[in-house]
């Protein structure tokens, strides 16, 4: 059995997904059993129709059990998104890979398993996988860029003068000349523990980022349009077209850029048309 803990806004759950869909399809009629635990980080990702949208878009078909009272989490003492258990026909844990990588390791490992249960070798090889879109392997050579959330309770690298005002409607002017890994609002915004909602049309998010891959976990309403003193064209996100329009039409994980090489040190923003959005969290790959 593979015990596959994950969250459907998370980069780096997304970015193990396409191992996980390989070995569950491969090896499903040798006898391995794949289960995800859907735990999820923020309030949105508890609704069960969330849940079941986002594995019908990224193509889950094994069963998943919602964990949004962290049972199962605590059961197996699990502290990371994504974490893969491994168990063997006597029920024990094998493997514990918490994070991303360690694929080939991990893919032996379940063949082993499936041989000893099976009393005969599984199918040899490994398993070839391409992720796409979102679930592309990160760029590590240029990823200098951190995980940085919006909602107070653990945002770091805000740069807009007047500081976090906090669950309290408040005007934000931005931050001039945003150093490397700072970002600022523009606008009427509340920021919340959790994530900041814009109060008033049109509001501002900029942020100065070193990576391959820019993503933010929103919510709607929708009509976003991220911007970036011109349009994207050919490095823009799954999320966003090349003249750099997008919108927000259910919480989740939006890819809004995408640079080809040499990757270089960008300033983005993202300028909200209508009162009411939630940004949450920027990832970086």
């Amino acid at each position: 059995m593979l015990v596959n803990f994950w969250t459907y806004s998370c980069i780096n759950s997304l970015r193990v997904l396409p191992y996980v869909r390989a070995w569950a399809e491969r090896y499903r009629g040798q006898g391995l059993v794949v289960i995800g635990v859907h735990t999820p980080e923020f309030e949105f990702e508890k609704d069960p129709a969330n849940v079941g949208r986002a594995a019908k878009f990224y193509g889950v078909d094994y069963p998943i059990v919602l964990d949004s009272d962290y049972r199962i989490w605590r059961a197996f003492n699990n502290e990371a998104w994504p974490a893969l258990y491994f168990l063997g026909p006597d029920g024990r844990v094998r493997r514990q890979v918490l994070g991303e990588g360690s694929y080939d390791q991990s893919e032996r490992l379940i063949q082993q398993l499936l041989a000893e249960a099976n009393g005969a070798p599984a199918s040899g090889g490994l398993s070839t996988v391409d992720g796409q879109g979102a679930e592309a392997a990160p760029d590590e050579r240029d990823l200098g860029s951190p995980e940085t959330y919006v909602g107070y309770a653990r945002a770091s690298g805000f740069a807009s003068q007047s500081g976090i005002e906090r669950d309290t409607s408040a005007a934000y002017a931005g931050g001039a000349g945003l150093g490397l890994n700072r970002w600022s609002l523009s606008g009427i915004w509340t920021v919340g523990g959790e994530f900041a909602t814009l109060d008033r049309a049109s509001g501002r998010i900029a942020y100065r980022f070193h990576a391959r891959d820019l993503n933010l976990i929103l919510a709607p309403p929708p009509d976003g349009r991220p911007i970036d003193g011109k349009a994207p064209r050919a490095e823009h996100g799954v999320d966003a077209d090349a003249g750099g329009l997008g919108t927000v039409v259910e919480p989740r994980m939006y890819q809004l850029v995408r640079q080809a090489r040499p990757v270089s040190s960008r300033t983005f923003e993202i300028e909200f048309q209508d009162p009411g959005v939630r940004a949450y969290d920027f990832t970086f790959g």
